[in-house]
């Protein structure tokens, strides 16, 4: 194929118009057979946009794409991962001035849209085509960003052969028990009840909980507690806002824990039923590779990268996640994984000797900043500490610690010093990684990802302290990406090597779920453990806790 060249073989229309009769389609498992061959040849170069998605279609009908040589999707965010607009049609009138059709054009929208069958042959035909010439013609450009960045390897290395490591996750889904998530449901309804007749209680009367025009006339107008930011439409009632009320009013307690509660109930349990298939009885997410600008996956639909894990009654949505018959969830989690990457990263002598010698990092650190030997160091303590520890990882202020702990600005002030004083050569890497970010533009990784850092001259101050931020944290956080999908391609390979049948079912931040048969667990557990383990050669120990159980609420501790 050349650049304006592109075929299209029409199956499955309900009408063919322009001309062309119906007799000219060919039958779908025909043309399955005719092309299955040369989908597969490993040998015949296959340039696509969003292949993942392609190829799982193409895996239902028994065609195992091969041969994937460039995703200009995938390129196009690896290229430059801090923008948005990474579809076809983006990226076309982005890089080639190209207006391309919109879907809609061709089906319609709303109630009236129609589906791809009832689009005749030739307009069909005329927009499939346009895609794949498109695609073809975006390659090179991509790839010459890619050559320009130094991001060829990492594209090639990681992201690329990613693609259908994610896409096997996908299909194979996930297995709900629906049984508890309707009593969970029920539960959480009773008490999401209750707690709207408490809210009433304490303001003395009824009213539209979720309206935030409501919601904010009564707790600033008529109880008269301290007021946030207000905008056009009135006051701000978000959630930083409300905590930030805690223990000025009986009525926010009751309020933060509806919320929680609420949205439990509509966004997980809700959303879990909704979203499982009912023929399979699993839920099939989606890993998205192109959204994230630090290289992290993300998951949609459902989303299952945020399900809470802070209180009980978050953690309780794990117990729905469980294991076909004759299979157990192993899970692998990445322990204290970014601060081991800083320490790497930074050569700081306390944080690898505390690592090497297998000490506590969290009690460490409150140790030195309480100032009280390590054997005295309170729970409260190594909690303020360890949220001292991310707050500077995430290039936090002492405001914006302050506003975290409930500390003075002077006292977070404070913390931050001698915690830079304990572990100089962190502040000194905060200090290089914000120089590069102005002076050349960009951070990255170990592995080269790249982060690009826009001209902060014509920004807001909020805007540049937010990209500072971004800037030290995204080393670390990126990373921390990087290694987990390198960990994920190894396991992968080591599965199909060893024709396992375990299958690699979850990613969610530091953690790997598998769903694994049971006379497989023996040989899974250590396999597991090592390729994650060895991942890469940091100047600390990785260490990966491994759980198993029925369900992932229930996994415990194997060793």
């Amino acid at each position: 194929m050349a650049a304006g060249e592109a075929y299209y073989i029409p199956v499955g229309h309900q009408q063919t118009g322009e001309g062309l009769e119906p007799e000219i389609q060919l039958p779908l498992m025909q043309v399955i057979a005719s092309l299955k061959p040369v989908l597969e040849d490993q040998k015949i170069k296959k340039y696509m946009h969003n292949a993942k998605y392609d190829m799982q279609v193409l895996a239902r009908y028994g065609v195992n794409v091969r041969g994937l040589a460039f995703d200009t999707m995938v390129g196009a965010y690896v290229a430059e991962p801090g923008r948005r607009g990474f579809g076809l049609k983006d990226q076309a009138f982005q890089r080639l001035g190209v207006v391309m059709t919109p879907i809609s054009d061709l089906i319609g929208r709303g109630s009236k849209m129609l589906s791809m069958a009832q689009v005749a042959v030739r307009t069909a035909a005329n927009y499939a085509g346009a895609d794949a010439d498109m695609t073809l013609r975006l390659v090179e450009p991509i790839m010459a960003d890619l050559r320009r960045h130094s991001l060829l390897d990492l594209y090639r290395n990681i992201e690329l052969p990613l693609i259908p490591v994610l896409m096997q996750m996908e299909m194979h889904g996930v297995a709900l028990d629906a049984d508890f998530l309707r009593t969970f449901e029920a539960r959480l309804a009773e008490q999401v009840q209750a707690l709207e007749q408490a809210i009433y209680s304490a303001v003395g009367h009824e009213f539209n909980i979720n309206s935030t025009r409501q919601l904010g006339d009564i707790l600033f107008g008529e109880l008269k507690l301290p007021a946030g930011k207000k905008t056009k439409t009135g006051y701000s009632v978000s959630a930083d806002v409300i905590e930030s009320l805690q223990g000025k009013h009986p009525v926010v307690d009751s309020l933060l824990e509806y919320r929680q509660l609420n949205k439990l109930k509509s966004t997980y349990v809700d959303g879990l039923l909704e979203l499982m298939d009912q023929t399979t009885g699993r839920v099939y997410t989606s890993f998205n590779q192109t959204v994230a600008s630090s290289g992290r996956l993300s998951s949609s639909n459902p989303n299952l990268q945020n399900i809470p894990v802070r209180t009980e009654v978050g953690r309780q949505i794990r117990r729905a996640f469980i294991a076909d018959p004759s299979y157990i969830l192993l899970t692998a989690d990445y322990s204290q994984f970014e601060l081991r990457i800083l320490a790497h990263i930074t050569h700081e002598p306390r944080l690898i000797e505390a690592f090497n010698n297998n000490e506590d990092i969290h009690t460490i650190t409150a140790s030195t900043l309480f100032s009280v030997p390590v054997e005295q160091v309170t729970k409260e303590q190594r909690r303020l500490a360890k949220t001292v520890v991310y707050a500077i990882l995430y290039g936090q202020s002492a405001f914006g610690l302050s506003q975290v702990t409930g500390m003075s600005n002077r006292e977070a002030a404070d913390f931050i010093n001698r915690y830079h004083e304990t572990f100089p050569n962190i502040k000194q890497y905060v200090e290089r990684t914000l120089a590069q970010a102005h002076q050349q533009g960009y951070v990255n990784t170990l592995f080269g990802r790249k982060r690009f850092i826009p001209d902060m001259r014509a920004l807001s101050h909020s805007e540049r302290q937010a990209l500072d931020r971004e800037a030290i944290n995204m080393p670390i956080q990126g990373g921390n990406a990087d290694l987990i999908k390198i960990a994920m391609l190894r396991i992968a390979h080591a599965l199909r090597e060893q024709r396992l049948k375990t299958r690699m079912i979850l990613q969610v931040h530091d953690e790997l779920v598998f769903e694994v048969p049971v006379e497989e667990l023996e040989r899974v557990r250590p396999l597991m453990k090592s390729l994650m383990e060895e991942v890469y050669p940091l100047d600390v120990p990785i260490k990966v806790e491994l759980k198993q159980g029925r369900n992932w609420y229930e996994a415990e501790p194997m060793e």
